[in-house]
């Protein structure tokens, strides 16, 4: 059984992408970053969540001698001109704030009225091999950011982006009505003929 390695050390995340990659009959075993605490955390220092999601791939395959797939991702929104995008996990400043983050979001829209809260979710979904192979595709959940948070599931800002067709928020759903439909499960879904293909 080749070992697969989730390149993050974000407990939620590491549990979404094991469901999506289990889901989808992938035989792997999938490990997250935490199993290589040697192994330094990669700077994000791409300007697109592409090159970010890249960049985590490459330095743990290069450090582990195995495959690696990584993610970058972030919630877009359209009348902050995509922001926070690439700084959503540090968008108050600090790194993994999820309070933090929700609430400088949620003042910085105080006075968008509800048709002009259009937002999205976006994922890069990356799989880099020890030998320089890369593959990279991308997600997306498009929706509306609600005034106040709603909801105990998820993390970052689920609690107030409503699914386009939906009536509740990500963090109002399960797990996997979340995944179906979510940015990360369409990328990493997309990205399992790759890793089909090439690892096993």
């Amino acid at each position: 059984m080749t070992r697969l390695i989730l390149a993050t050390r974000n407990a939620g995340k590491v549990s979404e992408l094991r469901a999506i990659l289990s889901d989808a009959g992938l035989p792997h075993e999938l490990v997250g970053a935490d199993a290589y605490p040697e192994i330094p955390d990669v700077k994000e220092t791409g300007v697109t969540f592409a090159e970010n999601a890249l960049l985590k791939a490459h330095a743990l395959a290069r450090a582990t001698g195995l495959p690696a797939i990584a993610d970058d991702s972030g919630l877009c929104v359209d009348v902050l001109n995509g922001a926070p995008g690439i700084f959503s996990a540090r968008w108050a400043g600090r790194h993994g704030d999820d309070k933090a983050n929700l609430d400088l979001l949620l003042a910085q829209l105080s006075d968008i009225d509800a048709p002009h809260r259009g937002a999205h979710f976006a994922c890069a979904a990356a799989l880099a091999l020890p030998d320089g192979t890369e593959r990279v595709v991308e997600g997306r959940l498009p929706g509306t950011l609600r005034h106040t948070p709603s909801g105990t599931g998820g993390f970052g800002y689920d609690p107030i982006l409503q699914p386009e067709g939906d009536t509740r928020t990500c963090a109002e759903l399960t797990p996997a009505e979340k995944n179906a439909i979510s940015h990360r499960g369409h990328a990493f879904r997309a990205l399992v003929p790759f890793i089909r293909a090439l690892t096993t």
